[in-house]
């Protein structure tokens, strides 16, 4: 906490911040001592406990380093069990913390927030729900990036060898649209009760805009996500899969509409979603294909000269979050590796 207070003093204090290297090259809020217990104490967490352990170093988040880069972030005392949540999440062995933090990809932590807490914090998932304007969205993702890169030590440049890096490493937070979808949330897809608080983190890529105002049915709307998700600098994973992981769609509450007047459920548009995503071999380069069937998982892929490589390794790996204000522009997230999104209950969230 030294570094913090006597960095906290004096109109040279962002200077003196960013001379230390612990910002994302933005302004941020002095984490003086009093904001931080403030912070600590609107919930009672002790300062001391150890949340988490964050890869690249392998460093003990505790409580009070998580308050630090929150306040840093801008964020409100509130906010700061969402912010400890992800943290956590993003702990986990299946998000893969260590590749994510070290490789030359783009990948980072998109944060998704479900239950009650999303009204009682204002967090936005309406229009411009991945966009500017809303203080809980901007300011907890921001807090998880820089607790990443102060207390994980994914810096730029050290450790973080982005080749070039992406807008969400500064911040990226939604909450899904639940009132405006006519399916169940993510998490209680993902087994927790409607009632509960719940952060559900995923490696992402980047985002992919996928529009389409004039399709009226829910098979031509599959037809559309699932041709706008082959990519193939998206492959390399060797398992005949275009990226790997789980990939996400952000579907605007209009199209989630359309699919279930037509009789979709969310598993049944997944399915015919990841149906009609298959991309043959023979639209890769040569040197793609050659290198691709080399590491092929199977021996019998390595010899079928028919293979096609698909967006997931099976339909219900792939990820839909209701999403969004007026309109159908939908968004396409891939995501990194052998990354898997992780959710965790939010801890004091009544």
């Amino acid at each position: 906490m030294d570094m913090w207070q006597g960095a906290a003093d004096g109109d040279s204090a962002h200077e003196a911040f960013a001379a230390m290297d612990v910002t994302d090259g933005l302004p941020v809020v002095l984490p003086t001592p009093a904001r931080v217990e403030q912070m600590l104490k609107l919930h009672g967490f002790d300062p001391r406990e150890v949340v988490t352990v964050l890869p690249p170093l392998f460093s003990k988040a505790t409580w009070q380093d998580i308050a630090i880069n929150a306040v840093m972030a801008g964020c409100r005392p509130e906010y700061l069990p969402v912010v400890g949540a992800a943290i956590e999440a993003i702990a986990g062995d299946e998000f893969n913390l260590m590749g994510i933090g070290t490789t030359t990809g783009s990948a980072a932590p998109l944060i998704i927030v479900n239950g009650p807490i999303v009204k009682k914090l204002g967090i936005n998932a309406a229009g411009n729900a991945l966009g500017p304007g809303n203080r809980a969205n901007a300011t907890i993702g921001r807090a998880v990036s820089l607790t990443l890169r102060n207390v994980g030590g994914a810096r730029p440049g050290e450790v973080d060898m982005s080749t070039l890096g992406q807008p969400a490493k500064y911040t990226c937070c939604l909450a899904e649209n639940e009132s405006a979808s006519p399916w169940l949330p993510l998490h209680v897809e993902r087994g927790f009760s409607p009632m509960a608080s719940v952060v559900t983190v995923v490696g992402a890529t980047g985002t992919l805009e996928v529009v389409d105002s004039i399709s009226r049915t829910g098979a031509d709307l599959a037809q559309t996500f699932a041709q706008s998700m082959l990519i193939a600098g998206t492959a390399g994973s060797g398992k005949l899969t275009l990226g790997s992981g789980e990939p996400l769609i952000i579907l605007p509450p209009e199209s989630a509409m359309i699919f279930e007047r037509d009789g979709y459920t969310k598993e049944k548009t997944k399915t015919a979603i990841y149906e009609r995503a298959v991309m043959p071999l023979d639209r890769f380069s040569a040197a793609m294909r050659e290198r691709l069937m080399a590491n092929a998982a199977t021996a019998e892929a390595a010899s079928d000269p028919h293979a096609a490589f698909r967006i997931a390794r099976r339909a219900a790996d792939i990820m839909i979050v209701v999403a969004g204000g007026v309109g159908i522009k939908a968004a396409y997230v891939p995501t990194w590796g052998e990354t898997k999104a992780v959710s965790r209950q939010i801890r004091n969230s009544d």
